[in-house]
């Protein structure tokens, strides 16, 4: 079986670093998965869910914000807002909070001077941990 070096890393720690057989990750030009020996690329990372199948063939699963990868021919390095392992989420608290970041953009539409892409980008990264929350759940059925 062929692995490849991986790591998620925050401004805050290094969320993960391990050997995997293969990543799944939202970037700006779509979902991409990427395996050992693939071509060398940077990419832009959007507000979504990260799959990481382990060396042991389990699937872990993340919720990532904006940020950057690097793909190298034997290492994978995220370069996350925030990241979070989807069984850390809390889906309730993720859900109201995603309910929130909503609320905020509808009043923001009414209003004139307002940083619109902020509003978004909370929204965006809310509603990724609520997705993780709910593929996590869904794949411990």
């Amino acid at each position: 079986m062929k692995l490849i070096k991986f790591e998620i890393v925050t401004p805050e720690k290094i969320i993960l670093k391990e050997m995997i057989q293969s990543l799944t990750v939202p970037t700006k030009e779509g979902v991409i998965t990427v395996l050992p020996k693939h071509i060398p690329l940077i990419g832009i990372l959007v507000p979504g869910v990260a799959h990481i199948k382990k060396e042991d063939d389990t699937l872990e699963i993340f919720s990532v914000s904006s940020g950057f990868i690097e793909v190298l021919r034997d290492k994978i390095v995220i370069l996350a807002d925030t990241a979070e392992r989807a069984d850390e989420i809390d889906a309730d608290r993720a859900e109201e909070a995603r309910a929130k970041a909503e609320e905020a953009k509808q009043r923001a539409e009414n209003e004139s001077d307002v940083d619109f892409a902020a509003i978004q980008a909370n929204l965006e990264k809310e509603l990724a941990r609520v997705k993780a929350a709910q593929k996590w759940r869904n794949l411990k059925r």
